[in-house]
């Protein structure tokens, strides 16, 4: 099983800079698709920023590229995202997403793993 828990949200102003974390824990080999989503206020949850974890491959929305830079670190296997000159309406609720290989006895199925969510306020 694999665990995922995010930090580092907070209230920045617009143009401000944040820096999120996700700890992974359990089967970190299991993982092979990392991911950062975002759901606003009465929106859907929206994947914005992706890596592979064999050769950090991303991906990025229109909306972040340039702005967002997502990381992992292969020894640990925690996930990051550096965010730039923040907007308003990326005031969202942050989530850490794992795509994993589950174990025999779990039919190699894939699962998929949401961290509990960090809160992200761009407000002056």
């Amino acid at each position: 099983q694999v665990q995922l828990v995010e930090s580092g949200g907070g209230l920045v102003q617009p143009g401000g800079s944040l820096r999120l974390s996700c700890a992974v824990s359990g089967n970190i080999g299991s993982i092979y698709t990392m991911g950062w989503y975002r759901q606003a206020p009465g929106n859907q949850r929206d994947l914005f920023a992706d890596i592979t974890t064999v050769g950090s491959s991303t991906n990025y929305a229109d909306s972040v590229k340039g702005r967002f830079t997502i990381t992992r670190d292969t020894s640990s296997g925690s996930l990051y995202l550096q965010m730039n000159n923040l907007k308003p309406e990326e005031t969202a609720v942050y989530y850490c997403y794992a795509e994993a290989v589950g174990s025999e006895a779990e039919g190699y199925r894939k699962l998929e793993v949401w961290g509990q969510g960090t809160v992200v306020t761009v407000s002056s």
